[in-house]
């Protein structure tokens, strides 16, 4: 059911001249979800991102918050923050200075904003390095500080643009579930721009897959992934094969086909050690067909690329694609 602190795009559209970078979107973004809008470079996931803040401006449709088109807007207005992919923090102020500059700007006075950027440091476990310069801090630390920087003007959205592509792979795993923990104690709307598939899978209650402009598909992670609609999301999302049988195009998973002597004949081209699987791609006539084996299974029947295989899969796990 909608709320009226849900965020619904309508009929949102973004052109530069000719080129269209966002054309005639409408979702509904549900209040205390987290969202990650998914898709290649040039998708227009980030325009979107900039449009929903205020840093784009529109060509064509609305932006609803509170009942209210947020669109003419500036920014600070709208009842949303961004969290920029640079982390874009002032390298002369200290850690607390940063997080409370945008209330300085407002005019509130010392006390009062240093008593917010501590409430929002201590939030993001940085209360210890308050006094420290951004040049002094981690990448994971500096991150920190943009985020408790954006939530100290209390948004009911907040909108972060690939916050994690600056970290090491390790790293990167331990703040995004710091980051769904915020979220979920915040209880507020956050938009997270990624091309990133197993970060969306992990992080959203949604996920809103783009491509070419519009919104290719929309649902929960699991939905998204187990039924994609489209030949471009069951691709994008990885781990699926597309597979053309008897007129149709059809999903098919790749940890639900089986290397079996009855089945299909094929020829295996490559094999990768992937840790608990092994991705086997073999060619079936014209078409590649990739297995994940369980580690064990394959290595009780090893094969070698140029092996002939017979590959084999349940026809209730074929999931025939839209358009």
């Amino acid at each position: 059911m909608r709320t009226k602190d849900d965020l619904e795009l309508v009929h949102l559209t973004k052109r530069y001249g000719d080129t269209v970078a966002v054309r005639d979107i409408n979702h509904v973004f549900t209040h205390g979800s987290y969202v990650c809008l998914l898709g290649p470079s040039g998708c227009g996931k980030s325009t979107t991102l900039r449009m929903i803040a205020g840093h784009e401006e529109i060509s064509d449709g609305s932006i609803l918050l509170r009942g209210q088109d947020v669109a003419p807007l500036p920014p600070a207005r709208r009842g949303t923050a961004m969290m920029f992919q640079s982390y874009a923090l002032f390298p002369h102020l200290s850690v607390r200075d940063n997080v409370a500059f945008s209330m300085k700007m407002k005019g509130v006075d010392k006390p009062t904003r240093y008593r917010a950027a501590d409430e929002m440091l201590e939030l993001v476990d940085m209360s210890h390095l308050a006094q420290r310069l951004p040049a002094q801090l981690s990448g994971g630390q500096q991150q920190r500080v943009a985020l408790a920087r954006a939530l100290v003007t209390k948004p009911q959205v907040l909108l972060l643009d690939e916050p994690l592509s600056a970290l090491d792979p390790f790293l990167r795993i331990r703040v995004r579930a710091e980051l769904k923990k915020l979220q979920r104690e915040l209880g507020i709307t956050f938009i997270h721009v990624t091309h990133g598939q197993d970060e969306a899978l992990a992080l959203a209650d949604e996920i809103v897959v783009m491509n070419d402009a519009v919104i290719e598909q929309a649902g929960h992670p699991r939905e998204v992934f187990t039924a994609p609609r489209t030949e471009f999301v069951a691709r994008f999302m990885g781990g699926h094969n597309v597979l053309q049988l008897g007129g149709e195009r059809f999903a098919l998973r790749a940890d639900d086909v089986r290397l079996d002597g009855a089945g299909q004949a094929a020829v295996v081209r490559t094999v990768e050690y992937q840790g608990h699987h092994v991705a086997v791609t073999a060619a079936m006539g014209d078409e590649e067909v990739l297995a994940f084996v369980p580690e064990a299974t394959f290595f009780a029947a090893p094969r070698a690329p140029g092996d002939s295989v017979g590959l084999a899969w349940d026809e209730a796990r074929l999931h025939r694609l839209q358009g």
